[in-house]
């Protein structure tokens, strides 16, 4: 069995700097594979911008060429919202060890996550640097330089900061449906 990072989240719109995440996880030594799992609707948000078909559709455009990354759609299919601890028990069936991936403005809502102390017991935490929020000793620090937001991409849309393979798709689906 794998040790996986999964690394999870709304992806409305992906960006280039998920694409740095991804590459920098394949690089960890005890890591055998990536886990991209974009949500049906993000557990703290009332909606989603771009359907969920459609954020998942982009995902697997953008990492197909990627080896030992894979897009699991199990979020998706629930049709609902889906807590990160429900995603790893349901991984966890399949693989040895997770790395939870999460980006560092997550960390101080992170006692807000459902049934948090028992996820911590499940998974090693991976933080992605984002506005210089510091990464505690005691969680993996993912050190790139990534400091692009979805929200304020949809609000300001930069081809630049969007994956190459889908750029004029993403950027045309946003401007078309005024996706702030």
């Amino acid at each position: 069995m794998e040790n996986i990072a999964l690394f999870g989240g709304s992806f409305d719109p992906p960006h280039v700097g998920h694409e740095t995440i991804v590459k920098a996880l394949l690089n960890f030594k005890d890591i055998d594979k990536v886990v991209i799992m974009p949500t049906f609707l993000n557990p703290f948000k009332s909606k989603s911008h771009a359907p969920s078909s459609l954020r998942l559709e982009w995902l697997r455009e953008i990492f197909d060429a990627f080896q030992n990354v894979l897009i699991d759609d199990f979020e998706v299919k629930q049709k609902r919202k889906v807590t990160s601890i429900q995603s790893v028990k349901y991984l966890l069936k399949k693989y040895k060890k997770i790395y939870l991936v999460i980006g560092a403005d997550n960390l101080s809502s992170l006692h807000k996550w459902d049934k948090y102390d028992e996820l911590k017991s499940m998974v090693t935490f991976v933080v992605a640097h984002r506005d210089k929020i510091e990464i505690p000793k005691d969680f993996i620090d993912l050190n790139v330089n990534v400091d692009i937001s979805s929200t304020q991409l949809r609000e300001h849309l930069e081809l630049s900061k969007l994956p190459q393979k889908c750029a004029k798709q993403i950027a045309k689906y946003y401007k078309e449906n005024n996706a702030n």
